[in-house]
């Protein structure tokens, strides 16, 4: 296993860490892993300790995922002397919290589940223009000060989805943040905190914690014949995965890249990859290939959408860019599942295609001339099956 500073601390962290939002489980398959609860426990415990075994030392939940069983069947993977060999982090709710008293509430809930006194790191999850200002202003700060002094948990940071400018204010907002978890992989570069907020949050001597590196999945299938000639013509032979996995380690700012890992063989083929990583080994041809790669992706877009914004904010609420996003997503990556979750179940109603009143507003703002009202029909007729409008 190859290791990584963590930012400002003074431990190195395994390149590869262990995303526990995807556990493998049984039964039906066909509902979200966030949503599933009907966890493996037995592969599970397999698949933490073979990684753990392998020197993967950071380990990463939250308190919803598998419909809130995760922690659970974590805190009794790492059972046996596991939780002495791993940094453990999990997450707060805070879209949940409406008051101080949830901070305790949820903490001591975590630390029941996880069968531990104590957490190494511990999240605010999903932080953006809304929820930060609201748990900042109730005190999270000054009540994360007072559990970390006590012993409760001993660093503080957030997990991210939203603006690049967003991104930058909230890590300015406190000097003591030991990481922040963005989304990042070679398609998205520009999307939420992008490149440049990894720089920004490593420069400022966070750790960066990498989630989807491989897209929840979309950048390990097979590719469109397209972008698997590009992957062939190169010198060195990768899975796509491993292309995926490679690009983020190669890049300096990065401390850990978390895998959602749903089989055991997917941990034995992320270890592998993870003991050949290392910050600027890819070569120049390598990485002009990856590049080929995303651009081929992207032409595969039928919408030519370039998330510039300029549409929004819509009059009656609609998220343009998501609604185009989703569902040139679900064309390039042949997923209309994971996109018809994410419009369907994530965005909010009052945000979805079928809000628009057809103003052309947006339409003369557009610079690439998209004819907006026609592409949101199309998007919400895919992407709600059966909405009957």
């Amino acid at each position: 296993m190859q290791y990584r500073k963590f930012g400002k601390l003074d431990w190195e962290v395994s390149a590869l860490g262990f995303g526990a939002m995807r556990l493998p489980v049984k039964g039906d398959t066909s509902l979200p892993h966030l949503f599933n609860s009907n966890v493996d426990e037995q592969e599970t415990l397999r698949m933490v300790r073979y990684a753990v075994d392998h020197g993967v030392n950071y380990l990463d939940t939250a308190y919803p995922y598998h419909a809130g069983k995760s922690e659970a069947v974590i805190g009794r993977a790492l059972k046996d002397g596991y939780r002495e060999k791993l940094k453990l982090a999990t997450k707060m709710p805070t879209w949940m919290v409406s008051g101080y008293e949830d901070f305790d509430r949820f903490l001591n809930e975590q630390l029941e589940r996880l069968q531990t006194d104590h957490l190494d790191f511990y999240l605010l999850h999903a932080l953006n223009k809304t929820r930060w200002p609201f748990v900042r202003d109730l005190g999270v700060l000054k009540w994360a000060e007072e559990k970390m002094a006590g012993g409760r948990f001993s660093h503080l940071g957030f997990s991210f989805h939203d603006d690049l400018n967003t991104f930058k204010g909230i890590v300015d907002d406190y000097d003591n943040w030991a990481l922040g978890q963005i989304q990042y992989n070679f398609m998205d570069t520009e999307f939420q905190a992008g490149t440049e907020g990894l720089r920004y949050a490593a420069g400022k001597g966070l750790a960066v914690v990498i989630m989807e590196p491989i897209r929840g999945g979309q950048l390990a299938k097979e590719p469109p014949g397209s972008v698997k000639a590009i992957w062939e013509s190169a010198p060195v032979k990768r899975s796509p995965a491993d292309w995926a996995l490679q690009w983020n380690w190669n890049q300096p700012e990065v401390s850990v890249v978390l895998s959602g890992m749903t089989s055991m063989q997917h941990v034995i083929e992320n270890v592998e990859s993870a003991n050949r990583s290392g910050i600027s080994t890819l070569t120049d041809k390598e990485l002009s290939i990856i590049k080929a790669g995303s651009e081929e992706y992207r032409k595969l877009c039928p919408i030519p959408c370039t998330g510039c914004g300029y549409c929004v904010p819509c009059p009656n609420g609609v998220d343009i860019p998501y609604a185009f996003n989703q569902y040139n997503d679900a064309m390039m990556y042949d997923d209309p599942a994971t996109s018809r979750f994410r419009y369907g179940m994530i965005m909010s109603a009052e945000n979805r295609a079928d809000n628009c009143i057809e103003c052309l507003e947006c339409e003369e703002k557009c610079p690439q001339g998209i004819p907006i009202t026609e592409w949101l029909k199309k998007c919400h007729e895919f992407l709600m099956p059966g909405s009957g409008k």
